[in-house]
């Protein structure tokens, strides 16, 4: 057992049942984040990522264009692979698929927000509540990591 992280673009329906399910775990059950909520209209105009450790899904993200630049979001990794920098993986695969010139930013859950911070993003603003969890805006300098 290796344990190597692979991350790839999710583009089989099978893909995307299991990254559905890891976010079930982590915000559903996990952050008590309603099904309404975590599951929305932006699933379809998304590309989402994924991560895997021997052939298991166990870690997503996903990214969308909005009307201030490109938005990371949806980072979940299942608690078990935690300690093993797949969040790590996810976000150095999504900054590099993006293009830097363009405004890049997400919205941190106080928790990580150090972690975001060692990959170049800075809190923006005031925190907020969003799904009943408090955040920060981050906004991305890629000269900054």
């Amino acid at each position: 057992m290796d344990n190597e992280i692979i991350v790839k673009v999710a583009q089989t329906p099978e893909s995307m049942e299991a990254i559905f399910e890891v976010r079930r775990k982590v915000f559903v059950l996990e952050q008590n984040v309603s099904e309404e909520e975590e599951y929305d209209e932006y699933e379809h105009s998304s590309t989402h990522l994924f991560a895997s450790v021997n052939n298991q899904i166990v870690g997503t993200c996903r990214y969308r264009s909005t009307s201030l630049g490109v938005k990371l979001e949806r980072f979940a990794v299942l608690q078990d692979f935690r300690s093993m920098h797949v969040g790590s993986a996810l976000l150095s695969y999504a900054l590099e698929k993006l293009d830097n010139r363009v405004n890049i930013y997400l919205h941190a859950q106080i928790q990580v927000v150090d972690f975001y911070k060692k990959f170049g993003f800075t809190p923006e603003g005031d925190q907020f509540t969003e799904a009943n969890i408090q955040h920060f805006k981050m906004g991305y300098s890629p000269t900054r990591r």
